[in-house]
């Protein structure tokens, strides 16, 4: 393993709240990037109080998603904050940032002063709806997103109302995600051009990029897709069922070949072998028969049968797992998903681990999310023996 960083020397900072922006610095920080998280004097981010709350006076979710960065305290609003940060940005290649857009400009900090400073610069910009368009100054937040993207209308039940699809916060993660792909693009650019440039992200977008076929379907078929539960639009049988220990598995059969493998399975060869059912689209205008079938098998045995007759048979199933029994699965303990680190103001705490594992540059889980200021001292103090980033000549 390589103990090189692979984003050693790129410093990065993160003039953003919440999780969007901030995800993309924990992703950067996680592989060597120096990322300083620039926080407003007294409150700090407002996610220090979001979550559930810690012995340490920030909360749980601050102490797992502010890992690996240095907090730093500038009133970006003031003269001389506002001078400070300038004078950061010239020793710099990345600036996060998800304020409501305008916000920057409102403060003097628009990308045409930045790069003035620093004409290599990254600037990360990651709002509600983006930075065009009618809804460019509406505040956003992940629920919302989720909504507008699309995702909200496909989750729940049929008969239902939309409920929340997973996480409340998945827009913020998918957007961090997108936004760090974006810097890492954006940083190679810049070293083979000497130019930086705007990445510019809704929340909304970040989602509605992952809605598989709705957008050529729709086109093509005017098909609006609704609320189908468990269910998928072109697959069956793919969804969950209860076990008979009242344990519930996730089950999907996506060929023809997995299908006949399940019938059998099930002692339903027929289901297979059939004219009614023989093809997936036949099999979509049987659902609610193929998936009774499945349901009164499953439901007859306990969860774990279930589960080693169908991995054994070549079929794709698992289990539906909840946190407990997440922190006790053996795949999990095998790839390291959980990592449990030694913090001066909590003691031993777990967080998830870094993504993704690489053989020679893995993820390095360094500290947790720091209290408000506690390098704004030695960063600051460091400023003026930094030295500007060499402008690369024009081509």
């Amino acid at each position: 393993m390589n103990s090189t960083r692979p984003l050693e020397g790129i410093r990065v900072l993160e003039a953003a709240t919440f999780i969007a922006a901030p995800f993309s610095g924990t992703i950067l920080a996680d592989f060597g990037a120096e990322v300083i998280k620039i926080e407003q004097p007294e409150s700090g981010d407002p996610l220090r109080r979001f979550g559930t709350p810690s012995e340490a006076g920030d909360t749980l979710t601050w102490l797992s998603e502010g890992r690996n960065k240095k907090s730093v305290v500038l009133d970006l609003r003031s003269l001389s904050g506002s001078a400070t940060f300038k004078r950061m940005v010239t020793t710099s290649h990345v600036v996060l940032e998800n304020f409501r857009p305008g916000t920057l400009e409102e403060w003097g900090l628009s990308y045409d002063v930045l790069r003035e400073l620093n004409p290599a610069l990254v600037l990360l910009r990651i709002s509600g709806y983006g930075q065009s368009g009618p809804n460019r100054t509406m505040p956003g937040f992940a629920r919302v997103a989720h909504a507008f993207s699309g995702l909200s209308f496909l989750a729940g039940m049929p008969d239902g109302p939309p409920v929340v699809p997973g996480s409340t916060s998945l827009a913020d993660y998918c957007s961090g995600l997108w936004g760090a792909v974006g810097v890492l693009i954006a940083l190679r650019h810049a070293e083979n051009s000497g130019k930086g440039q705007v990445i510019d992200l809704g929340l909304y977008e970040s989602i509605f990029r992952l809605l598989d076929e709705l957008v050529p379907v729709y086109d093509k078929l005017g098909e609006v897709r609704t609320r189908m539960g468990a269910d998928v639009p072109h697959v069956v049988p793919h969804g969950h069922w209860q076990a008979g220990d009242g344990n519930w598995i996730a089950l999907a059969c996506s060929s023809d070949k997995i299908f006949l493998r399940l019938a059998q399975l099930i002692g339903r060869a027929d289901l297979a072998t059939s004219e009614t059912f023989e093809t997936g689209p036949k099999r979509i205008k049987g659902r609610a028969v193929i998936n009774d079938a499945v349901a009164q098998w499953v439901g007859s045995i306990p969860s774990a049968e279930v589960i080693r007759l169908c991995n054994e048979a070549g079929v794709p199933c698992g289990p539906i797992l909840n946190i407990a029994q997440i922190f006790q699965d053996p795949q999990y303990a095998a790839r390291g998903n959980i990592e449990r680190i030694q913090d001066e103001r909590v003691g031993s705490l777990a967080v998830p681990r870094g993504l993704p594992g690489m053989s020679e540059t893995p993820p390095v889980l360094r500290h947790l999310g720091r209290s408000l200021g506690a390098d704004t001292d030695a960063v600051l103090s460091a400023l003026d023996g930094d030295m500007p980033l060499k402008r690369r000549p024009s081509a």
